[in-house]
């Protein structure tokens, strides 16, 4: 399971460093497309592929799921960890989640988000000023948080 959160630099030439305790999760090779809210989704393989096969499963005749598959698919790219443990984020990709230089790096159990700085920021604040009222309507009341 993939949690907590990490900053750190987008190189020059587009590489970024993906913190220690994702990369033993994630293996030598993984699949970083593009996500929701405009950040970078990040899956091991084993997981991507799982989620492959539910996206194969949408009924190709439904337009909305055409959309979302091409989408996903289209921006998805396959990165390798070089020796000091960096991906190289292509263009398109970066473009997409407006990195540019300082990037954070979430744990979300699953999946692994990338996201430019700013936006995380500005989601963050957001999202934590809804944070009761979003567990309201989606946590279970018996659980213990």
């Amino acid at each position: 399971m993939f949690m907590g959160e990490f900053q750190h630099t987008i190189d020059p030439k587009g590489r970024l460093f993906i913190p220690v305790k994702f990369r033993e999760e994630l293996g030598d090779s993984f699949v970083v497309t593009k996500g929701l809210d405009n950040c970078l989704f990040v899956y091991s393989m084993n997981e991507w592929k799982s989620l492959e096969a539910k996206l194969k499963a949408l009924p190709f005749t439904k337009a909305d799921a055409r959309a979302f598959t091409r989408f996903f698919f289209s921006g998805a790219t396959e990165c390798e960890l070089d020796k000091q443990g960096r991906i190289l984020l292509p263009a398109n990709l970066r473009d997409y989640a407006q990195l540019e230089k300082d990037a954070v790096i979430i744990g979300v159990s699953s999946r692994v988000e990338i996201w430019s700085k700013e936006r995380w920021e500005r989601y963050n604040e957001q999202a934590g000023a809804e944070y009761e009222t979003l567990a309201e309507k989606l946590v279970d009341l018996d659980l213990d948080l």
